[in-house]
Order: structure tokens, then sequence, then C-alpha cells
């Protein structure tokens, strides 16, 4: 029988169901920018888009659900979450679908939390804790896409879908920068207290 961790803590397991879900995810990502860029299936590419961002929180939920929470899926979701949006962005770019300044403002702020991480690390802390104004900003922006794209497959109904897309896509974007104002000023606090005890070992030393 397969080893149940405790409840509430974080097992080493690879093989689990919200794993299993995760890696599934991932697949979609070349198939949706297959039928993307390749054929031009956009019907299709929106189903797999809308799969993929509706299981954003399946993995998570089902993980706390069985608990069967575990440190590679912890590393799995967020890393899906992040190539579908890269993935979309571009391919969205490419075909006009979404303009450069978008792609560029979202981009920007993944660039800017990059570097916050980079200087966390070189002061020995891991990435901050992923905050639920991220998560719904991620969520949101997952909903927004399959709504611009349906709108390009289907132009007899854009008048109703380009608004609902964009009014999405704004939000997402206003969510997706304040998460980031949150994680700076959890990184300067971090930053902060470790300069603060650095200080007073020196001055006792």
């Amino acid at each position: 029988m397969a080893e149940q961790a405790a409840p509430g803590t974080v097992s080493n397991r690879i093989w689990t169901i919200p794993n299993v879900i995760s890696f599934i995810r991932l697949l979609g990502v070349p198939l949706f920018l297959y039928l993307l860029l390749g054929p031009h299936h956009d019907v299709a590419a929106v189903i797999v888009l809308a799969v993929g961002g509706t299981t954003d929180w399946v993995d998570g939920y089902v993980a706390r659900r069985m608990n069967s929470v575990s440190r590679l899926g912890e590393l799995l979701d967020p890393f899906a979450d992040r190539l579908y949006i890269l993935a979309t962005l571009l391919g969205f770019t490419v075909r006009e679908i979404v303009p450069w300044w978008l792609t560029t403002a979202l981009l920007l702020r993944e660039a800017v939390l990059g570097v916050a991480l980079l200087v966390l690390r070189r002061h020995g802390y891991g990435p901050p804790p992923v905050h639920y104004v991220g998560k719904t900003g991620t969520f949101v922006l997952l909903a927004a896409f399959p709504v611009l794209l349906l709108a390009k497959a289907v132009p007899s109904a854009d008048t109703v879908l380009l608004p609902c897309g964009w009014a999405l896509a704004w939000w997402a974007l206003g969510l997706y920068w304040a998460a980031a104002a949150l994680y700076l000023t959890q990184t300067r606090a971090l930053l902060r207290a470790d300069r603060d005890v650095t200080t007073r070992e020196a001055v006792a030393g």
C-alpha cells in the first residue's frame, strides 16, 4: 500500500493524482501551440486552453482533499501556470489576438519577480508563499485567453466575447501587478530583517 502522508504535511511522492493532473496540463501546452499556430484550428485550441485553465485549481483541490500535497506538486502547479501563460501570450501575439503591450506588461511582471527571487535566494531565502491575489490573477487570465480566442474563432460573436475577454484581461493584469507589489513588499521585509540581524551580530561581535 502506498505511504499516506500525515494530515498537513508535504510528501516526497511523485506519482500522485494531483501530479498526474499537472503532467497532463503540461502536455496540453505543445498541443495548444500546434493547433493555434499550425493548422489554425482555433475552436480546438480554445477547448485545450479552457481545459488547461479549468484544471488550474483541480490539482490543488484534489491534493488538499486527498491529503496528497507533495513538494513536486508545489513546483509543478505554478510552473504549469506560467508555461500556459507564456505559451498563450507568445502564440496570441504572433496571431495578433493580443497586442504587444499586453504581452510586455505581463512578461515584465514575471521578470521583476524573477529578479526578486534571485535576490532572495542569494540571501538564503526560498520563494515567498503564493498569495491568493496572484492565484486569482492567474485564474482570471486563464479565463480571459479562451474568451479572446473564441472571439477570433467565431467573428459573429465578437461583439459580446471581445468586451468580456478584455474585461477579464484588464482585471487579471491589475491583479497580477497587485500581487507583484505584495511579493516585493515581502521581499523587502525579509531583506530588511536579514540586514538588521547582520547589523546586530556585527555590533555584538
